[in-house]
């Protein structure tokens, strides 16, 4: 057993230590990163669509399928998923930043992968995991019975520790890459990729983050945008990361890094091209469009990483019948959901030299999502909202498009006020930590 445990505390010990390992460093910042596989066991259904094509005829009573219920099992891989990991440290500080090819994470998944990382030795510090939202990912892994039954199907026990399992070995990975490290960050226009799904005009910023060692190698690239994995519809049952998922690929082959992808505002963001065909090209030209600011950034020793949090109240959470049906439908005929989902939202704020993020767990409006990042950028060069990390509590809207018959209104369950209060929540904290660089 003591000898079991060595190689645990060891980690463990390490991970405590900024500038364990490296001469470098009273003050400096060390990071590493890692791909790994993100293991899908056999038959598992996937997640994003709750249309008819992806559900079983009849939900499966009998246990014919292993791990499905609600939805068909998949039927292969068009494209490899992945889990990336990017582990930084310095000044006593650490974060853990994880993306991963699924639709979303719940506070669930997020809290088993940190007690798993404890338990493998790699505390975790602070903790993101970043859903692509690719709407052909693996489901059966969330524990919400609402996700399970609307896209996600109900949760898997041998699902969710294969999940879980290929997250700690990216981190892990990472943590034994760790070295001295630079940052650098750029903000580049994407192609014409993307529409509006309120018919107003979306954000087409991309923010690159550029991570190389002291020597000036590679170690990670981390690039946020806005965009839905729809680009495969729901017809599709083989599991892809959609266009995401092939930006990174050849994003990995051009650099030779780990490529981590962090969606946006993306809560009225559409991709304005579908199909396998054209989820190659797009792709390509998105990955060409990072590529650009991977090249242009310059990186640099920066400040050391700065962190805060903070949890905002959330109203009582119900389903407007109008929203999703017809503004014929009385605006008093809801259905409660407050059994069902949190009475709060975690943001998760951070500055690492020249650019600063905010997490939100969900899809927050484009609109919202630029004056979060307007916020960020009276202090830094560059800014972004990391969407769909930690936790997914649906969409976020402006009050003014709440009334709207549309589904992003009908899937903004907490009311019309909540977007706005979550943005204020979330530029306050980026725009504290980007303007004096200390945790508020």
């Amino acid at each position: 057993m003591r000898r079991a445990l060595k190689p645990a505390v060891g980690l463990f010990l390490l991970a405590l230590a900024p500038c364990a390992g490296g001469a470098a460093c009273a003050d400096g910042l060390r990071a590493g990163a890692a791909r790994a596989a993100l293991a899908v066991p056999a038959g598992t259904p996937l997640a994003g669509y709750g249309a008819l094509d992806r559900r079983l005829l009849v939900p499966d009573v009998l246990g014919r399928h292993p791990h499905a219920f609600w939805f068909k099992p998949n039927e292969g891989t068009l494209d490899s998923l992945a889990v990336r990991a990017l582990v930084i440290e310095g000044g006593g500080r650490r974060l853990t930043w994880v993306a991963v090819d699924l639709v979303a994470v719940d506070r669930a998944f997020t809290a088993r992968v940190a007690r798993a990382l404890v338990l493998a030795g790699l505390p975790p510090g602070t903790l993101i995991i970043s859903a692509s939202h690719t709407h052909s990912g693996p489901g059966a892994f969330m524990e919400s019975g609402l996700l399970g039954v609307v896209s996600a199907e109900r949760q898997d026990r041998e699902v969710t520790r294969a999940l879980v399992s290929s997250v700690v070995d990216a981190v892990r990975r990472a943590e034994i890459a760790k070295s001295p490290a630079r940052f650098g960050s750029a903000s580049v226009v994407a192609p014409a990729l993307t529409v509006g799904r309120l018919r107003q005009e979306v954000d087409r910023e991309i923010v690159v983050l550029k991570v190389v060692s002291e020597a000036g190698a590679p170690i990670a690239l981390l690039w946020n945008y806005a965009i839905h994995g729809t680009m495969l519809p729901a017809v599709n049952l083989r599991l892809s990361g959609d266009v995401m998922g092939i930006a990174g690929r050849e994003l990995e082959r051009m650099t030779g890094v780990p490529a981590l992808f962090v969606n946006g505002a993306v809560g009225d963001v559409s991709p304005a091209r579908h199909g396998e065909v054209e989820v190659e090209h797009a792709g390509r030209e998105l990955a060409a469009a990072v590529l650009s600011g991977w090249e242009t950034a310059r990186a640099a020793q920066v400040a050391p990483l700065v962190v805060g949090t903070t949890r905002v109240p959330l109203p009582e959470p119900f389903l407007s019948i109008r929203n999703c049906t017809s503004r014929w439908v009385p605006g008093w005929l809801t259905l409660p959901l407050r059994p069902v989902l949190p009475a709060d939202a975690e943001l998760i704020g951070g500055r690492l030299g020249d650019v600063a993020w905010v997490t939100v767990p969900g899809e927050l409006q484009s609109w919202l999502g630029e004056a979060v990042k307007r916020a960020g950028r009276r202090g830094v060069r560059h800014a972004f909202v990391a969407g769909l990390s930690n936790d997914y509590l649906g969409y976020f809207i402006t009050q003014a498009d709440y009334g709207q018959v549309a589904y992003v209104a009908c899937a903004s369950l907490y009311g019309p006020e909540t977007g706005e209060r979550l943005t204020r929540a979330a530029a306050k904290l980026i725009g504290d930590l980007a303007t004096t660089g200390r945790r508020p």
